[in-house]
């Protein structure tokens, strides 16, 4: 590429994007995939072939329905959602982060988080120029109240972002504390509750008792990833000005058929959540009782854990060929931290064997 090109780059692109490096998916064919916190199990065969002959006639020649107030009707009934409550669709959680980024986004507006938590609040704020403040977390990550309470006194945030249960240390924190947050707190604050099929909390029932407060879900986690599909719970006074920033045709035909479809067998989806669960306490027993782990308590469908030489150990796991996810260097928290999504009892069993091997 010419000198010139790389000029005109630099000179039209914003520094903190130039500065950035683009989210990275690392290739998995091949591997045993625990990197990514997906749900491992197929769908029962029935609907898998319920899904099949509703394809086959999906008007795919023809723009997605702008508004499907039959799916937002079916997510309002399983969420049960408080009187006055209403449902946004996003093209999974991060475009709903990114909407709510951009409207409150005036001039001097600061996004606040914990840390570490989910990469994309910092990141989305930086790809729309918004300021961010990043409290850290206590040392067993659980809310350095007095610090985040300080904090947003001292920021006047116009939003805040609170995973329940937090990416990537998996535990949930206490709903007392985050109910301080939502009373201090001068704009609005969102509940993500990403991995809430694993959890034994949710926010959703206290919709109504805050002015200020959201909570925000996507399916992925539960076994829609290749869906992408999001949402936002919340008045309707706060969703109404969102949908005008929401872009036309956001979820795709296929999305909305599939979701559907399997949001009419939730209740298969949950069992395979419950079934993850058991398998995320005997996996964590299994590591707690390997010399040198060191693995933490987790709500979510991942574990996270620190070893030594962490680096050397993840990549020694990948010539064994399992892929998880690599967190030291990313947050002086998170230093010689591994985290490993919840497999098949298989994978996990081939997880624990390779962990093993490459410690020694």
């Amino acid at each position: 590429m010419s000198s010139a090109v790389t000029e005109l780059v630099s000179h039209l692109i914003r520094p903190e994007i130039l500065s950035l490096h683009a989210y990275h998916v690392p290739p998995a064919t091949g591997y045993v995939k625990l990197d990514a916190m997906e749900n491992p199990y197929s769908l029962p065969l029935a609907v898998r072939e319920e899904l099949a002959s509703l394809l086959a006639d999906a008007p795919v020649n023809r723009y997605p329905d702008p508004n499907p107030a039959g799916l937002k009707q079916q997510i309002r009934s399983l969420l049960d959602l408080p009187e006055g409550m209403e449902v946004l669709l996003g093209n999974g959680s991060d475009e709903i982060i990114q909407l709510l980024a951009m409207a409150v986004n005036r001039p001097g507006a600061t996004l606040l988080s914990i840390e570490p938590s989910f990469v994309m609040y910092k990141m989305i704020a930086t790809f729309i120029g918004m300021r961010y403040v990043g409290v850290p977390l206590a040392s067993d990550f659980s809310l350095d109240l007095p610090a985040l309470l300080a904090a947003i006194e001292r920021e006047q945030p116009a939003l805040v972002f609170l995973a329940y249960p937090n990416n990537p240390t998996g535990n949930l924190f206490s709903a007392a504390e985050v109910e301080a947050v939502l009373r201090a707190a001068p704009g609005l604050v969102v509940v993500d509750e990403a991995y809430y099929a694993f959890a034994e909390d949710s926010f959703i029932p206290r919709l109504g008792q805050f002015d200020n407060l959201l909570v925000m879900r996507t399916y992925s986690k539960l076994g829609m990833a290749g869906l992408r599909l999001g949402f936002l719970a919340g008045p309707a006074v706060w969703l109404n000005e969102l949908e005008k920033l929401r872009l036309p045709y956001n979820v795709g035909v296929l999305p909305q058929l599939v979701a559907s479809v399997l949001l009419r067998h939730h209740d298969v989806l949950l069992q395979q959540a419950a079934l993850i669960k058991a398998d995320r306490t005997e996996l964590q027993a299994q590591l707690a009782a390997l010399p040198g782990v060191e693995v933490f308590p987790s709500q979510a469908n991942f574990l996270l854990f620190r070893v030594a030489n962490a680096t050397t150990v993840f990549n020694a796991l990948k010539e064994r060929k399992i892929l998880i996810k690599n967190l030291n260097g990313g947050h002086p928290a998170l230093r010689d931290c591994l985290r490993v999504t919840v497999g098949t009892a298989a994978e996990n069993a081939q997880f624990v064997a390779a962990l093993a091997e490459s410690m020694r």
